[in-house]
């Protein structure tokens, strides 16, 4: 089964930057939506950004114009650019990557892989 590892998390200040990278240990090109999910101390975990087979990107409200998402099927990777961190941003980032089925017709449907989580964390 393919796995995902993710690197780049760290710790910065108010206003810092940090890439996060996700490698599949095979070819993502099979997967439809790979992406990135938080989950902060104490709260459920959140979808942070998305990107399609197609290049189709999706952000949620709070990182839009923040966060770049990007993935390069040739070195099994994607990618989340994080720009102007804010202590809110706190979190375990999760990394993960969806079927077609997965993705267009729900959770029970297809294939979805996790990673086992980076951690970012943004002092004031």
């Amino acid at each position: 089964q393919v796995q995902l590892m993710e690197s780049g998390g760290g710790q910065v200040h108010t206003g810092g930057s940090l890439r996060l990278s996700c490698s599949a240990s095979a070819s993502t090109s099979s997967f439809y939506a790979m992406g990135w999910y938080r989950q902060a101390a104490g709260k459920q975990r959140e979808f942070v950004a998305d990107i399609n087979n197609g290049g189709g990107r999706n952000y949620t409200d709070s990182v839009k114009g923040r966060f770049t998402v990007s993935r390069d099927n040739g070195e099994n990777t994607v990618y989340l650019e994080m720009n102007s961190l804010k202590p809110g941003d706190t979190a375990v980032y999760f990394c993960n990557a969806r079927s077609r089925a997965n993705y267009l017709y729900g959770r029970a449907y297809g294939l979805e892989l996790w990673g086992k989580g980076t951690p970012v964390t943004v002092t004031s």
